[in-house]
């Protein structure tokens, strides 16, 4: 699971002497630059040559240490994972399951206080992973993943159906990704705050204590006269998967062709520009958002109604076949150009939650804490929704609201309760 040694990254001189210190610092200096492309462009967008450059180097001098663009994806994938590794190997030292989720959110944010501060090298994000399909980083997760789940054993916890424990290890890390996101309004030396707001609502939940569990409303996410022909529909579901699984830069018209099997030709036929497309996937991705809330609204329920409903019926979406929403992690792949507006639009989203929860915080339904960071979680569950079926197989859009939607009103360490 170990990222790869000097004699693994480079056929050649390099392969055959003994790393030195210089040659050490500099693959560091190398997978830290290329952390940082990553992070900004994802797995498609990062190039050799952009890597280089952050280091005043020729792309030779980073082939020295890893033979392509792949490779240098990969070592700094596992390099993430050996880290996230470390925190879940520190938090099962604790020996109730609240107190572990606990201790793993409190030491990841700590550790990006760290990096944001310049005394930690950063680590890559996993927004678009699956576009590297790289055998040794999707088995590496995989065991961390598996570990993670150790994290909520315990009296109650340990009585949940593995389909419950992946639904509930799923949404921690994808708290924990979105985190990286919304981290960012804070000063790095305010951290403290902030992660103990997010290890607060993890392991306690949403509502408030004794609130009962309300039935989701149903809401209609169709609208007369807001559906698009058929052929556009093709295309935006297809340029959404796309941008989902492997980012902007890996949802190149080629493959968004070729997933519908058309020409280019066929595509610029029914788009002017991709950029066109995919801001067409952000705005259906606003329209079912606001439909939702709107909706849910109507009916005047109390916040934990209002903001059960919201999270259900998207969630439910996500998993019914249809086009899905487009992930908002997605953002950090988009060209700068287009981030800022629909970074506001998405904020615009986030503080209507806040505004929602404040409402339950007055009626009783949902417990007192930051609105704001909470507004970010139902923000990330719902996001993370998009993947889900991958980490929870076997979850419906029927079992979606108890499995998954649930738990982050109740909190990940509770038992279920009927």
């Amino acid at each position: 699971m170990g990222v790869a040694t000097e004699g693994d990254a480079a056929d050649g001189p390099a392969a055959l002497r003994k790393p030195t210190r210089r040659f050490e610092a500099r693959r560091r200096a190398i997978l830290a630059s290329a952390v940082a492309e990553l992070n900004q462009k994802g797995v498609r967008g990062m190039t050799l040559g952009e890597v280089a450059a952050r280091l005043n180097l020729v792309p030779t001098g980073v082939i020295y240490y890893f033979r392509n663009k792949d490779e240098l994806a990969t070592a700094c994938f596992l390099t993430a994972i050996e880290r996230l590794e470390a925190l879940i190997g520190e938090a099962m030292a604790e020996p109730e399951p609240a107190a572990r989720v606990r201790r793993f959110l409190t030491s990841f944010v700590a550790f990006k206080r760290q990096a944001a501060l310049g005394e930690a090298e950063e680590i890559a994000v996993f927004n678009d992973v699956r576009a590297l399909n790289s055998a040794a980083v999707n088995a590496a997760y995989l065991t961390m993943y598996r570990n993670a789940r150790r994290l909520l054993d315990g009296p109650g916890a340990a009585r949940l159906p593995a389909l419950e424990r992946n639904a509930r290890t799923h949404l921690m890390f994808s708290e924990v990704y979105w985190a990286v996101a919304w981290l960012k309004d804070y000063e790095p030396q305010d951290y403290g705050r902030p992660a103990e707001r997010l290890a607060s609502i993890l392991v306690e939940g949403l509502a408030a204590p004794g609130a009962a569990w309300p039935a989701p409303r149903r809401v209609d996410l169709t609208a007369a006269g807001d559906r698009a022909a058929a052929s556009s529909e093709l295309f935006l579901r297809a340029a959404t998967e796309l941008i989902n699984a492997e980012g902007y830069h890996g949802a190149s018209v080629e493959r968004i062709s070729a997933r519908l099997n058309v020409s280019k030709g066929a595509f610029y036929h029914h788009n002017q520009t991709k950029d066109e497309l995919v801001l067409a996937c952000f705005q259906r991705a606003f329209d079912l958002m606001w439909r939702a809330i709107r909706q849910a609204e109507a009916h005047r329920g109390s916040g934990l109604e209002v903001l059960a409903t919201v999270a259900t019926a998207l969630v439910e979406h996500q998993l019914s076949g249809a086009a899905p929403l487009l992930r908002t992690s997605t953002l950090t792949t988009v060209p700068a150009a287009l981030r800022p507006e629909l970074t506001a639009r998405f904020d615009r989203i986030a503080l209507r939650f806040a505004s929602i929860l404040s409402d339950g915080v007055a009626d009783g339904s949902i417990r007192p804490f930051d609105v704001n960071v909470g507004a970010q979680m139902i923000t990330g569950m719902i996001n993370a929704a998009a993947e889900l079926e991958h980490w929870a197989p076997g979850l419906t859009a029927e079992t979606a609201a108890e499995v998954y939607v649930r738990p982050l009103f109740d909190g990940l360490a509770a038992a279920r309760r009927g």
